[in-house]
C-alpha cells in the first residue's frame, strides 16, 4: 500500500484557498471600486445632465487642445463648475475621515469625532464672527482656520495643566466638550448680534455646511493644508496601533507617547480646521466612516488610516452629489450627514456591532 495515496495535497483549485482569493478580490473592489465608480457618477449627476461619453469626449479634448465636442455650456459646467466641486468635497471628506479615525486611535474610543477638541466649534465662531465683521470669503476662511485651531490650543494648553494630576487622555477630552461648549455659546452671541435680514441668514447657512460657494481659489488654500496634515499621520500611523494596547505598553515598546499624542493632535487639529473653513461644519463623516472602514479592512492603522480617507472622501462626495440632486433647492451638506450617520450609528449600537475590537 502506498502511504501518499492519503496524503492531502493543498492545490489553489481548493474551496478554501478559492474562497480566501474572492474575499481579497471583494475587498480590493469595496476599496478602489467603489469610490472609483461614485467618482465617474458625480460628474454626471445634476440639474444639468452630463452622460459619460460626454465627458470622457471633453476630458480627451482639453487634455489634447482640441475645441470643445459639444456645447461650450456643457464643458463649463464640467470642467469649471463640478470639478472644484468635486475635488473640495474630496478634500473635505478624506480629512474629516482621516481626523476621525486617528483621534479614535489615539483616545482608544470609537465614540471619537474630529471635533472631539473643539476644532470645529472654533472654526464655527471664527466664521460667524467673520461674517458680523462683513470679511470676505477669504477672511472668512482664515477667521475660521485660526479660530479652530486655537481653540484646540486652548484645549491643549488647559487639558496639560488638569492632566499633571493624572488622566492625560481623559482631561483632554472633558477639557474638549467645555472650550467647544464656550465656543458654541459665543457663536450664539454673535448669531444674536446679527444682522437679522442679511447676515444673520448668511451665519447660519454658513454653520448647516456646504459646497456650493467652492471655487478653484477655496482649493488652492485647502489641498496644501489636507497635504500637510495627512503627510504625518500616514508615517507615523503604524504607532497608533501601539497607542491601542495603552500608554503604558506603548511606552514599554519605546514609543514616545507624548510626541506621537502631539504630533496626531495637531496634525488633525489642521484637517479639521482646514476642512471646515471651506465647508462649514459638517458633522458625522469623521465618526461613520471609520467605522465602515474597519469593516472592510480591520483596526490595523496601516491599512485603516489611508482606506478611512479614501472612504471618507467618496462617502462625502456622494452626499453631496444627493444635497445638489434630490431637490430643487439644495440640502445643506450638515443636515444630509447627520440624517444619514445617527440612523447608522444607532442600528451599529442596536446589532452590538463591535467593528472596533
Amino acid at each position: 500500500m502506498n502511504p501518499k495515496r492519503n496524503q492531502t495535497y493543498a492545490i489553489p483549485g481548493q474551496p478554501a484557498e478559492f474562497r480566501g482569493m474572492l474575499k481579497r478580490a471583494v475587498r480590493i473592489v469595496l476599496i478602489f471600486g467603489l469610490p472609483f465608480a461614485v467618482l465617474l457618477l458625480s460628474f454626471t449627476m445634476g440639474r444639468y445632465s452630463v452622460s459619460l461619453p460626454q465627458m470622457a469626449d471633453i476630458i480627451r479634448a482639453h487634455l489634447l487642445g482640441l475645441p470643445d465636442p459639444g456645447p461650450a455650456s456643457t464643458s463649463i459646467v464640467l470642467l469649471h463648475v463640478r470639478l472644484p466641486r468635486i475635488a473640495a468635497a474630496l478634500l473635505v471628506g478624506g480629512a474629516l475621515a482621516a481626523a476621525g479615525a486617528s483621534y479614535q486611535g489615539l483616545f482608544r474610543n470609537p465614540m471619537v469625532s474630529p471635533d472631539i477638541l473643539g476644532a470645529s466649534a472654533g472654526a464655527g465662531f471664527g466664521a460667524a464672527l467673520a461674517m458680523l465683521m462683513s470679511y470676505g470669503p477669504a477672511g472668512i476662511q482664515l477667521m475660521s482656520f485660526l479660530m479652530g485651531m486655537g481653540a484646540v490650543a486652548l484645549t491643549t494648553f488647559i487639558g496639560s495643566i488638569v492632566s499633571r494630576r493624572g488622566g492625560a487622555v481623559l482631561s483632554l477630552v472633558l477639557t474638549g466638550i467645555v472650550i467647544s461648549t464656550v465656543f458654541t455659546a459665543l457663536t450664539s452671541i454673535t448669531k444674536l448680534a446679527a444682522d437679522p435680514d442679511n447676515k444673520l441668514p448668511a451665519i447660519t447657512f454658513w454653520l448647516m455646511g456646504g459646497l456650493s460657494l467652492t471655487g478653484p481659489n477655496d482649493l488652492i488654500i485647502l489641498a496644501p493644508l489636507v497635504l500637510i496634515g495627512l503627510t504625518p499621520l500616514l508615517l507615523l500611523r503604524w504607532k497608533l496601533n501601539v497607542l491601542s494596547f495603552g500608554e503604558e505598553e506603548a511606552q514599554a515598546l519605546g514609543v514616545n507617547t507624548t510626541r506621537i499624542r502631539f504630533i496626531t493632535i495637531i496634525s488633525s487639529t489642521l484637517l479639521t480646521a482646514a476642512a471646515v473653513s471651506v465647508s462649514g461644519i459638517i458633522g458625522w463623516v469623521g465618526l461613520i466612516v471609520p467605522h465602515l472602514s474597519r469593516m472592510v479592512v480591520g483596526p490595523n492603522y496601516k491599512v485603516l488610516l489611508p482606506v478611512s480617507a479614501l472612504y471618507g472622501a467618496a462617502y462625502l462626495l456622494l452626499v453631496d452629489d444627493i444635497a445638489r440632486s434630490a431637490l430643487t433647492l439644495e440640502i445643506p451638506l450638515g443636515i444630509l450627514t447627520a440624517l444619514i450617520g445617527a440612523p447608522f450609528f444607532i442600528l451599529l449600537l442596536i446589532t452590538g456591532k463591535r467593528s472596533w475590537e
